[in-house]
C-alpha cells in the first residue's frame, strides 16, 4: 500500500495550491477547514508537521500547509464514514494506544525533569569520585605455533633484533603486520596467561614463551599507566540516561503502589491471551 502522506504531498507538488492566508494571531484552537460538521485546527496541522520525516518538511511553506491539510480533511472524512462500525479488536486497540500514549507523555515528562547540571553533576562524582584507578597497558607480541619458534625468537631478540621487524617476519597473529602492536588494553581484555605474563613485565622488556591457545607468544610491554578516569561530558549522554531510567522506574513504582489497583478474584485461564473468537462481535 502506498504512503498516503506522500500522495497528498505529491499532489500538492503537482497542481502548487494556494494556502488560504491567515491573521496574524492565528492559534492552536484556529479552524482550518470543517468536514461532516468536525473542525480540523491548526494545532492539529502543527502536530503532524512535526511528526513527518525531515524532506518533508523541508518543502516550502504554502505546499506543506496544503498538503497537510488536504490530508486531515481526507482523514477526517474517511474516519466519519468508519468510525461507527469499528470491531471491538478495533475500538480495544485504539483503548491500548490512548492509554500508552498518555502514560508515554506523562514519563516523559518524568524523565526530562530528571536530568538537570547539577544533577549529572552528583551522579558523576557518585559514580567516579571512589572509582580507584585501573592499569592499562600497552604492548606487542610475536605469535607463532611452538614452543622452539617462540625460544629462538626471545634469543633473536636477546641478541639485540628488532622486535617489530620480527613480528612483521615471523608473527602468525593478526598484528604481525603492523610490527605486532596490540595498542592499549585493560585487565579483563586477554586471555589469562597473556595477561598474567603482562602484568609481571617491567616496561621496555620482554616476556619469556606464553602459551595461550592461540599458540605461543613472545611479549614486549612498551608502557603502562592508570586509565584515566573519563571526562564528564564523555559521560555526560550515559549519565542522563541512567537518571532519566531510574526517575521512570521510581515514579512508576509509586504512581502503582498509590493507584486503586483491584484484581477479580475470579481465576482466568492465561491461554484465554490466544482466543481471538472473544473479540468476535
Amino acid at each position: 500500500m502506498s504512503n498516503p502522506m506522500k500522495t497528498v504531498l505529491a499532489a500538492a507538488l503537482a497542481f502548487g495550491l494556494a494556502a488560504p492566508a491567515f491573521a496574524q494571531d492565528s492559534t492552536a484552537d484556529t479552524v482550518v477547514a470543517t468536514v461532516g460538521g468536525q473542525d480540523i485546527t491548526l494545532g492539529e496541522m502543527i502536530v503532524m508537521t512535526g511528526q513527518l520525516p525531515p524532506e518533508y518538511q523541508a518543502l516550502e511553506d504554502g505546499v506543506l500547509f496544503d498538503a497537510i491539510l488536504e490530508q486531515l480533511v481526507r482523514q477526517t472524512a474517511v474516519a466519519q464514514t468508519a468510525e461507527a462500525g469499528l470491531s471491538k479488536a478495533s475500538l480495544l486497540a485504539l483503548a491500548n494506544e490512548r492509554r500508552a500514549f498518555i502514560a508515554g507523555v506523562a514519563l516523559n515528562e518524568i524523565a526530562e525533569g530528571a536530568v538537570t547540571e547539577e544533577a549529572i553533576a552528583k551522579a558523576y562524582d557518585e559514580k567516579f569520585a571512589s572509582v580507584e584507578a585501573e592499569p592499562e597497558f600497552n604492548a606487542s607480541h610475536i605469535l607463532v605455533e611452538t614452543q622452539e619458534e617462540a625460544a629462538a625468537i626471545k634469543a633473536e631478540l636477546e641478541n639485540g633484533g628488532d622486535f617489530a621487524a620480527l613480528a612483521k617476519e615471523k608473527s602468525t597473529g593478526p598484528s604481525g603486520p603492523s610490527g605486532g602492536a596490540l595498542g592499549w588494553f585493560s585487565k579483563g581484555m586477554m586471555v589469562k596467561p597473556f595477561e598474567d605474563a603482562v602484568i609481571a613485565l617491567e616496561t621496555g622488556t620482554v616476556s619469556d614463551p606464553v602459551e595461550t591457545q592461540f599458540g605461543w607468544h613472545i611479549i614486549l610491554l612498551n608502557e603502562a599507566r592508570d586509565k584515566p578516569k573519563p571526562e564528564l561530558d564523555a559521560v555526560r549522554e550515559q549519565i542522563a540516561g541512567e537518571l532519566q531510567q531510574a526517575a521512570v522506574d521510581a515514579a512508576i513504582a509509586d504512581i502503582t503502589e498509590k493507584a486503586n489497583v483491584v484484581r477479580p478474584e475470579t481465576a482466568i485461564d492465561p491461554a484465554a491471551l490466544r482466543n481471538q473468537e472473544l473479540l468476535a462481535d
